[in-house]
């Protein structure tokens, strides 16, 4: 799904990117400077940091760097922020002119493509006693450790009773209902209501994800290799193909659907009564929606919850330049920015459920009303994630797999393809950029 802001401070920098070959982070400069005042013995230390989201997560962040510079006046951070779509952009630029920020925000699927080509700094001292084995490995290659959980979350289906009561349909016992169990209900709400639907397109590649993983696959291996064959992605596509126009909206109201965010999607504007959103957007889909939405484990094919396929992901992590002339003062904001209470009380549930179990502990008594639901979501399902095996680290070339897996969808949706000739089609492209 989309986010919301654009770059708002980086077109100088663009325009001069050429320019620009050195690491960023560099020293203060000139006589006079605060780091040569009297009485002042340290290094005056500037750090870039760049992240994307809200303007909501803009404040919160700026205020989490402000904590961070009370405590170590030696070090200033600049703060970079946009999109989702335009900060990757932004920053495959930055990066190929030697001007990357020096702590980035990172999603996991492109800590491989920055990680394996030498561009993300080691973070393996940091001091992560307080996670979960598995919400460290989540940023860890086989070369080291590049990116730092900031929290997790995991993909649910939310759900607007209000659109439950109108359709006269009761809410389901999400520990034990089945695909088929899902399809009928988002028909009958369908069927029932005169202006909602009872779900709508998948969110992917998370919606894929989970499919295969009730089967024991996976989307890419361990290896960087696709786990999927062509009859696993045929299935998948037929059984949503089957519930267009009827459980589902028309394929023309999906591909709208498709590129809406949050305020603006159909669960957002209180139009479909289940979808797929990863767990810390609870709180903006229930702002948009005015309604007191739920969140539900996804259906199983055997309905039994521990095969339903859930998994912890980091929502985002924290990652940082190889390149920076700065490599402790980085770790030392990093440390602060997922070991401090003083950054979790400001961050709340933002960037996930905090990954660091005491900072995690220490926020639960002031969350808002749905981000208490997301972390009392977290929890519930621990023992089903738990039961299943934990999903490999996004392979190299995996950014590009969701657009391909969006397009192929759509085209079946419309009727453009069947099923299996839209799965035949799509794995060799999808092959080709994984190698």
């Amino acid at each position: 799904m989309t986010h919301y802001t654009r770059y708002t401070r980086l077109a100088a920098a663009a325009a001069t990117a050429a320019l620009v070959l050195t690491a960023c982070g560099g020293e203060a400069e000139g006589e006079g400077d605060a780091a040569d005042t009297e009485g002042d013995s340290q290094e005056q230390v500037q750090l870039r940091f760049s992240w994307w989201g809200s303007d909501s997560r803009h404040q919160m962040t700026q205020e989490i760097i402000d904590a961070f510079e009370d405590e170590n006046p030696h070090i200033s951070i600049e703060g970079e922020f946009g999109d989702w779509s335009g900060y990757w952009d932004q920053l495959a630029t930055q990066s190929a002119g030697g001007d990357a920020p020096d702590i980035i925000q990172m999603d996991d699927k492109y800590l491989r493509e920055y990680a394996d080509r030498g561009a993300l700094l080691d973070l393996s001292d940091i001091d992560l006693s307080e996670f979960d084995e598995g919400a460290v490995d989540n940023g860890r290659t086989e070369d080291g450790l590049f990116g730092i959980t900031t929290g997790i979350n995991a993909l649910a289906l939310v759900a607007n009773p209000d659109i439950f009561d109108e359709a006269g349909v009761e809410m389901p016992d999400d520990t034990t209902w089945t695909w088929e169990d899902f399809a009928e209900i988002a028909a009958e709400i369908s069927e029932n209501h005169d202006s909602a639907f009872g779900t709508n397109d998948p969110n992917e590649p998370g919606g894929f994800q989970v499919w295969l993983r009730q089967q024991g696959k996976h989307f890419t291996t361990a290896e960087g290799e696709l786990g999927f064959t062509a009859e696993d992605a045929a299935e998948y596509f037929q059984y949503y193909l089957d519930m267009v126009g009827t459980g589902m909206p028309t394929a023309t109201e999906i591909s709208e659907n498709q590129s809406a965010g949050p305020d603006q999607s159909l669960t957002g504007t209180g139009q479909v009564a289940m979808a797929p959103w990863w767990t810390n957007q609870l709180p903006a889909l229930t702002s948009a929606s005015g309604a007191e939405l739920e969140l539900l484990r996804f259906p199983s094919q055997s309905g039994n919850s521990a095969e339903n396929g859930l998994w912890y992901k980091s929502s985002m992590m924290l990652s940082a330049s190889a390149a920076t002339e700065h490599p402790e003062e980085v770790k030392e904001f990093i440390d602060f920015f997922v070991n401090s209470e003083t950054a979790g009380q400001l961050n709340q549930m933002d960037r996930g459920l905090p990954a660091n179990s005491a900072v995690r502990e220490s926020i639960m008594s002031d969350l808002e009303p749905a981000d208490q639901k997301s972390a009392d979501f977290i929890a519930a399902i621990e023992e089903d994630v738990m039961a299943q095996p934990a999903e490999p680290v996004p392979a190299l070339g995996f950014s590009a797999l969701q657009e391909i897996l969006y397009r192929y969808e759509i085209e079946v949706f419309f009727e453009n393809l069947t099923p299996e000739e839209a799965a035949e089609q799509m794995i060799p492209e999808m092959e080709s950029e994984l190698q």
